[in-house]
């Protein structure tokens, strides 16, 4: 099983809860797309994308469970990142966990599955 990561803050992902589906964050919407991470990427999203934020989650998602809608292209330096041209079913999620923010300032992150 592949394991890629969605941060999202949590108001989002409770919609997401109710609903039984997750259509994205607003730049998600935007690109057309969901943004995912590789357990490689995730920490450096984090830093890029949510640096101090606070009351986030870190969503683990079995992308093999995604099909062809979910697509592997490149971005930030050319790496490849998971992209998902569908709503993400609650199905495919493997677990929730918070995403704290430590002294420093940094984001917390539990033990992570490649």
């Amino acid at each position: 099983m592949r394991i890629i990561y969605k941060i999202c803050p949590q108001l989002l992902w409770r919609e997401a809860e109710k609903a039984g589906f997750f259509v994205g964050a607003p730049i998600d919407i935007q690109d057309g797309y969901l943004h995912f991470s590789t357990a490689e990427q995730v920490r450096e999203t984090a830093a890029k994308h949510f640096a101090g934020q606070t009351d986030l989650l870190l969503i683990a998602i079995d992308a093999d469970s995604l099909g062809e809608a979910l697509r592997d292209e490149p971005s930030r330096g050319g790496d490849l990142f998971p992209h998902l041209y569908a709503p993400l079913p609650l199905s495919a999620v493997r677990w929730v966990k918070p995403l704290p923010l430590g002294d420093d300032g940094q984001h917390i992150f539990p033990d992570l599955e490649a």
